[in-house]
């Protein structure tokens, strides 16, 4: 149930009579043929309703309110917790890996996407035997996909609305995520983003460069800002994309 259901229903139960009484910042009415325990239960139960939401979101790290955006690195910084030391290390260490051009004798028409998550790159031809190789992050185990698809829609600094199938998985691991995060530098889908079809997949930029090269997304094909933009301004919608092992 919703925060402002249970107040609702709550303070429905709580008032009628006029025996005033401030329960989370708000003064309402008791009624005295109410049991005194259940009165002081409901009464408890309305404080943490209040109270409750708020404090598990802002103490997940996951609360765009609480991350800050580091313009030096572009990147957004998520909240210091005791079990992300090893992250902060990578962060150090982290150098992007070049896109370059490469030879391709695959024959695929002129503009086709290629990923093979196996070697964690993506490839956009260039025809006459060559193609563009970008290094990607793509789906952690459990959550590969593959298949053949068309590029059906590209926008640029995107809202990121997980799905409630993520939401619903994350929640378990204490990491309660929130339900929409406009498009910016504070955007986990970075710069840009290419959409697959009509799934939920994508091919996107980041915030969290550091993370590109590995197997860790829910499925979607991540990418550093800079190759995403570079590769956003090549490919044309209708265009063919196809992932595989």
């Amino acid at each position: 149930m919703q925060k402002r259901s249970v107040l609702a229903a709550i303070m429905i139960l709580l008032a009628k009579l006029p025996v005033p009484v401030k329960v989370a910042g708000r003064k309402v009415l008791t009624s005295p043929r109410l049991n005194q325990r259940l009165r002081a239960f409901l009464i408890a139960v309305l404080s943490i309703a209040a109270m409750a939401p708020a404090q598990a979101q802002s103490n997940s790290g996951y609360d765009p309110r609480s991350w800050t955006y580091d313009p030096a690195r572009n990147v957004l910084v998520s909240p210091s917790a005791p079990d992300q030391t090893s992250d902060a290390e990578t962060r150090r260490d982290w150098s992007a890996i070049p896109r370059e051009i490469v030879h391709f004798s695959e024959a695929q028409p002129k503009g086709s996407i290629i990923i093979s998550t196996t070697e964690r790159r993506l490839y956009y031809i260039l025809g006459n035997g060559r193609a563009l190789r970008y290094a990607v992050g793509v789906g952690k185990e459990g959550l590969e996909w593959s298949g053949r698809d068309t590029i059906s829609s590209k926008k640029t600094w995107p809202d990121w609305r997980p799905p409630a199938e993520m939401r619903s998985r994350e929640a378990p691991n204490g990491r309660f995520l929130p339900a929409h995060v406009e498009g910016g530098p504070n955007n986990p889908l970075g710069a840009r983003a290419l959409y697959i079809g009509d799934t939920l997949y994508r091919v996107h930029g980041t915030n969290q460069p550091w993370t590109v090269g590995q197997a860790n997304s829910s499925g979607c094909i991540r990418m550093t800002n800079d190759d995403v933009i570079d590769l956003y301004d090549r490919v044309k919608i209708g265009s063919q994309i196809i992932v595989r092992h």
